[in-house]
């Protein structure tokens, strides 16, 4: 066997094993994330690349007719391109690229795709990229332009990693390499003719994907759910305060001659808000809208029980079969009674309401209340943490966000979007 087949077959069988190794890591790990289900199915297909030209490696010696050579290099030639297809397929589940701007691209990749491939056929009619002759590949003068949609797709990765803000460098390389690498090879291929040298940086380009993105990914989730962990935990020393508690057990024991029903029914409720509470603060799943509303109702009777006609509520629910974060909407309304309502001598009027469009749940808190100038308030200082907290939880769980108007004078709204896929 020539000294170009050894290598060839080298490299095929290394990247092949190394694979293998990555997929049975992927595969063995208990829960699947997006972007790792759609870098299995890139490894998986760069696997059977790497076995299918082994395969013609091996064989290549007692298969030579011309006929054989045209078919198993016009199945390479659209391996080729489906690989980087699927590399820019998961480029776009890792960055969570949306909207205007995906489907355009999306569009671009499979009119691309289907122009090359059908035109890798097209060949074996008009030899345009390559030809065989004696048994041998010969390639055409105009067989670059095979490479086409590669060096197009390879591109749009490239560029897309480079100028996404929300990648780190580690990221940008990852992506970057992957791109740069194999273009190099072609060139060297083009010169060091026989060799595989584009499998070659496959393999390093592969490693270094895996390495500096799905590894890190994990760690940077991992350090997220301790993040998520220390989160709740403050949220449950921030809702569990000593000062509410005293004065609705206080306000419940004078009620206790005047009205003993009413006591116990109030009781009953101060139970139950710190029961939800507890149990909503160590809950790691979402939650129904309905089972977030009865503890939002519960709260706001025992503030009426202090404040009486000071606070008073409207509910205009248009919509409540979804699911939320716990403790994410409750307290957006406390925080509203607190500090938008209580502090007017006169109290005033706070409305939960609940919509839908065509792709989120929209949930609105507003009151009536003294409002404040949101051009000086830093919500990312520690003092505003607990904000800070229901924003992450609305992020992490639910995927939603949580935005702020308010204007002095006139009162504050708090809007969480959730998206409904």
């Amino acid at each position: 066997m020539a000294n170009n087949m050894i290598f060839n077959a080298t490299v095929c069988l290394i990247g092949f094993l190394i694979l293998l190794v990555h997929i049975a890591n992927i595969l063995t790990k208990p829960a699947q994330r997006k972007d790792e289900k759609a870098l299995l199915s890139f490894f998986i297909f760069t696997a059977v690349h790497f076995a299918t030209y082994f395969a013609f490696t091996m064989i290549r010696s007692v298969y030579t007719s011309d006929a054989f050579i045209m078919g198993f290099y016009t199945t390479f030639y659209v391996m080729n391109n489906l690989e980087v297809m699927l590399l820019f397929v998961y480029m776009l589940v890792y960055v969570e690229m949306g909207g205007k701007t995906k489907q355009t691209l999306q569009i671009i990749n499979l009119a691309l795709l289907a122009i090359f491939v059908i035109l890798d056929f097209v060949n074996l009619g008009t030899h345009m990229f390559f030809f065989a002759e004696g048994g041998e590949y010969i390639r055409a003068p105009t067989m670059f332009l095979s490479q086409g949609y590669q060096f197009v797709m390879l591109g749009i990765v490239f560029f897309v990693a480079l100028l996404n803000k929300k990648l780190t460098i580690r990221e940008k390389v990852a992506f970057s390499s992957y791109c740069v690498l194999p273009l190099v090879a072609i060139v060297l291929q083009n010169v060091f003719k026989g060799y595989a040298i584009a499998y070659l940086s496959i393999i390093i380009a592969i490693e270094i994907l895996f390495f500096f993105l799905n590894v890190e990914k994990s760690i940077l989730l991992a350090k997220e759910e301790e993040k998520n962990k220390e989160a709740q935990i403050k949220i449950m020393l921030s809702q569990i305060r000593p000062h509410f508690i005293y004065n609705s057990l206080s306000a419940i024991s004078t009620l206790i001659p005047m009205d003993p029903d009413g006591a116990q029914k109030a009781l009953d409720d101060f139970t139950e808000y710190l029961r939800h509470n507890l149990s909503s603060l160590t809950e790691e799943r979402l939650i129904p809208f309905e089972a977030e509303l009865r503890h939002i109702k519960t709260y706001l009777s025992l503030e009426k029980l202090r404040f009486q006609d000071r606070i008073n509520v409207q509910y205009d629910i248009g919509v409540k079969d979804f699911n939320v974060a716990p403790l994410s909407i409750q307290p957006l309304v406390e925080n509203a009674v607190r500090h938008g309502l209580l502090p007017k001598i006169e109290g005033g009027t706070l409305v939960l309401r609940t919509y839908e469009d065509e792709s989120s749940y929209v949930i609105e808190v507003k009151d009536d209340g003294v409002g404040f100038d949101i051009e000086k308030v830093d919500f990312e200082a520690n003092e505003h943490f607990g904000i800070n907290n229901i924003r992450y939880r609305i992020s992490k769980m639910s995927g939603g966000s949580l935005e702020f108007d308010s204007v002095i004078g006139e009162g504050t709204k708090a809007t969480v979007t959730i998206g409904k896929k």
